[in-house]
């Protein structure tokens, strides 16, 4: 079965703000409004479909403290210039909604000398591989809700890039928490991220563009 992409932001959502320990998002005007609280980050608006676009861009230009505005699309350029012409600026680097059965989530050992150990504090998984000389090499968090498993912070620490410990990540945390019953992997990621998730089978659904209250 093919998720509806408002379905699949929905989903995405829930578990990026479960793993963040967010509020709850409140849906309303054709999006997901999620107070943050952060000095340059006030708030974000998730929007839902292109139909709620033009309005919410409007609302967060006209946003009297810093506001995101989100927008998963398959029309990009459409949405750009609608976010552009409400006065928003917008990213340069476009970033991606991605999914994956967990079913098919290739298995990814840490090579030695690391180790790789996960552990769930409620609904949220946190995967950390060291290195015996210099501690924390990489590590990464996923929360599950229902069927769904979001990944979100994927970090590697900067002297240990390049020898996938990325994919070792992922793939803890993929397995764990299809042993928790989840059945979906949701993420977003950056276009650096979509290198290494495509190369483990995730697929890409959607462009996701985001714009800002100007500064000032």
């Amino acid at each position: 079965m093919v998720e509806s992409l408002p379905d699949l932001i929905r989903r995405w959502q829930a578990g990026w703000g479960t793993a963040r320990s967010f509020r709850p998002a409140e849906e309303v005007r054709g999006g997901l409004h999620v107070l943050l609280g952060q000095p340059d980050r006030h708030r974000e608006v998730i929007a839902l479909s292109p139909d709620s676009v033009r309005a919410l861009a409007g609302e967060v230009a006209a946003a009297a403290q810093p506001t995101w505005l989100t927008v998963p699309t398959n029309e990009p350029e459409a949405v750009e210039k609608i976010a552009r012409d409400a006065g928003l600026e917008v990213r340069d680097e476009r970033e991606a909604l991605m999914t994956i059965p967990l079913r098919g989530h290739p298995h990814r050992p840490a090579p030695p000398p690391y180790t790789c150990a996960t552990t769930m504090k409620g609904a949220v998984l946190e995967t950390v591989l060291r290195h015996p000389d210099s501690g924390v090499a990489a590590r990464g968090t996923m929360a599950v809700v229902g069927t769904d498993a979001v990944a979100d912070r994927i970090e590697t620490v900067p002297e240990h890039r390049r020898r996938g410990l990325g994919s070792v990540v992922m793939s803890a945390l993929a397995e764990t928490a299809a042993a928790h019953g989840a059945t979906t992997g949701i993420l977003v990621a950056t276009a650096d991220g979509q290198q290494l998730y495509s190369a483990l089978g995730w697929t890409t659904r959607a462009t996701v563009l985001i714009a800002q209250t100007p500064a000032g």
